[in-house]
């Protein structure tokens, strides 16, 4: 018995080290979204999506964001996941996304991949391969992107942070099916560095007052019919 449950043991521990060495040989580590697309899964079996809902999608400044409260009138579902860039969206736009039918989608991402070492060519090409995705399935979808903000743990990077902005905002401009949102100038003060009063501790995420900011510039667009 001792013997069996050895080579039992065995075998677990080759199998597992082969399958481990497929994943690395092919590029296929593990996703380490799995748990949070499992979690949104959940959520969709428990309370399909209302028709014509609006989506909003990105990262932790779409996950912070009080859906229910600032958006009380309207069908939001929120699918924002913290420390993911643009590409983590387009990997998962399926499920996140595509699967809901929405009317529109308000995506923010982009001051991760930057922080990572993206360049601002990178993160807007990321950003159309996101739109041409979602517009595969559901082609009257529109999209309106946030662009990225203005913070103080990531001043170094405005350069970029502008850069990238232009590029994505010129795009949107060339389909009446995506919008653009500038966040960049509402957001500093007379001195022309971040207000202080929109972002948390850290320099980087958002206030109450800050998402209250945010909701003023985006609901314009979430009226239209």
């Amino acid at each position: 018995m001792l013997e069996t449950a050895s080579l039992k043991a065995a075998l677990f521990t080759v199998m597992l080290s082969a399958t481990t060495m497929a994943c690395v040989a092919t590029g296929a580590p593990a996703d380490q979204w799995a748990d949070a697309m499992a979690a949104f899964d959940r959520k969709d079996r428990e309370q399909p999506a209302p028709a014509n809902a609006i989506v909003f999608v990105g990262s932790s400044s779409i996950g912070g964001w009080d859906l229910d409260r600032f958006f009380p009138d309207l069908p939001a579902i929120n699918r924002g996941f913290g420390g993911s860039q643009i590409i983590d969206s387009v990997n998962h736009a399926d499920l996140l996304v595509i699967r809901h039918k929405p009317r529109v989608v308000v995506f923010y991402a982009g001051d991760n991949d930057l922080a990572a070492g993206k360049s601002p060519e990178e993160v807007a090409g990321d950003f159309r391969t996101f739109v041409a995705k979602v517009h595969a399935s559901t082609p009257e979808t529109r999209i309106l992107f946030i662009g990225i903000k203005p913070s103080i743990s990531r001043w170094s990077l405005i350069g970029n942070v502008r850069k990238a902005n232009q590029l994505i905002r010129n795009f949107s401009e060339s389909d009446d099916r995506l919008g653009f949102v500038d966040v960049d100038a509402p957001m500093l003060g007379w001195d022309e560095k971040p207000r202080k009063e929109l972002l948390a501790e850290d320099g980087l995420h958002l206030t109450e007052k800050g998402y209250e900011l945010w909701t003023i510039l985006v609901r314009p667009f979430l009226d239209t019919p």
